[in-house]
């Protein structure tokens, strides 16, 4: 920054002098004029979860009381005035503990090679 603020060297000739791209330059410069500093910003972050509150509370309700499918709980969700996507409603199941696997008496019949006789 000070080759280009205090030097007076164009941005083209301080990326090539410093071997950095001149889009990285333009970047690191346009960051300081702003900012008063080159340091990064912050990346991520803590999200709060979409899920939380009342809907929080019926939700893990729903799930411990009959079976359920993501889809379904989304629509459900919407149901209550909740937008929510599906990703959303998968954090928040696997987060509370709340998914299942299904057993024998669920799963699909398989193609009949499977078959034990």
């Amino acid at each position: 920054m000070a080759a280009v603020e205090r030097d007076g060297m164009s941005r083209h000739k301080a990326a090539a002098h410093f071997g950095v791209a001149v889009s990285t330059a333009v970047g690191w410069l346009a960051r300081f004029r702003r900012t008063g500093s080159v340091a990064p910003g912050q990346m991520g972050g803590h999200k709060p979860r979409t899920v939380s509150g009342e809907h929080r509370d019926w939700l893990i309700e729903r799930c411990r009381a009959r079976d359920f499918t993501l889809r379904g709980l989304v629509a459900e969700l919407a149901e209550r005035g909740l937008t929510v996507d599906y990703h959303s409603v998968w954090d928040f199941v696997h987060a509370e503990n709340l998914s299942y696997k299904k057993n024998r008496s669920r799963q699909r019949t398989g193609s009949p090679g499977h078959c034990t006789p």
